[in-house]
């Protein structure tokens, strides 16, 4: 079969290190009856070790040669295969418990990741490998350079681990940057909520829009309406030292006070 060259537009960098495969391999822990789905199998690298741990294995791939290679390679009792943007892909399709893996292309990690989310109460678990800067950002910790809106976001509807860099030797063509595996598991119902989501995602994306700015300064239209004392924050701290809670906390005041959205302002 012909070499498959990478296509710059799809992100393709193609894991080829046998070690660092049955590192990732283990990781996951596949088991045979599992739900799993692969985003971007590429050349097959986890899709083939997946595989044959598993009864049978969904993979979405976006590259048609990719997907035809794949249909050639495996047969249809073990690999699904679905030729289709992953961006664009109703997980609610594939049914509950399921268990997502993935060498996320860079350019659309961010959108995935936060497209996802939505299907959180229908997923097990999630490792993928994506840019190391950006795994450092989905765990920073409130107070790090690297606490970010993303962290934030993921933070409230995942626990997440980082469990091993992965450098660029071990792929064809080598990325200019180093990669991460990362593990996120759904946090159960019992998590805190808050009480309007949406407004809630607003107050972290306004807190984050200026990150050299206080918080008195970046919310001053709300200022007034937020019980600073009660919920522990002080209006001088900057958007990268305020918990996930915190956050909640604040959108859950001004929900309380009848705003719904930061539009209204």
């Amino acid at each position: 079969m012909a070499t498959h060259q990478a296509r710059k537009r799809f992100g393709q960098n193609f894991l080829v290190d046998q070690g660092v495969i049955e590192s990732i391999v283990r990781a996951i822990d596949p088991s045979v009856g599992d739900r799993m789905i692969e985003i971007g199998p590429g050349l097959s690298a986890l899709t083939e070790p997946l595989s044959a741990r598993l009864s049978k294995l969904v993979a979405i791939e976006i590259d048609r040669d990719l997907a035809s290679r794949l249909r050639n390679r495996f047969s249809t009792d073990k690999l699904d295969v679905i030729e289709a943007d992953a961006l664009q892909v109703d997980f609610s399709a594939f049914g509950s418990s399921l268990r997502i893996v993935g060498n996320l292309p860079y350019n659309i990690s961010t959108p995935l990741l936060f497209a996802l989310s939505q299907y959180a109460d229908s997923i097990i678990d999630q490792h993928f490998m994506l840019q190391r800067e950006v795994v450092d950002r989905m765990v920073a910790t409130p107070g790090s350079g690297d606490f970010s809106r993303l962290s934030v976001m993921l933070q409230y509807r995942y626990k997440m681990t980082k469990l091993f860099d992965v450098d660029p030797s071990a792929f064809d063509p080598p990325p200019r940057v180093v990669s991460s595996i990362v593990r996120m598991i759904p946090l159960d119902q019992n998590r805190r909520r808050a009480a309007n989501e949406k407004l809630f995602a607003e107050v972290v994306a306004r807190a984050f829009s200026q990150r050299r700015k206080m918080l008195r300064g970046v919310l001053s239209a709300w200022v007034p309406m937020i019980p600073w004392s009660d919920l522990g924050i002080e209006p001088s701290l900057r958007a990268e030292a305020v918990s996930v809670q915190a956050y909640i906390g604040m959108a859950d005041a001004l929900h309380a006070q009848g705003v719904n959205s930061l539009a209204q302002a």
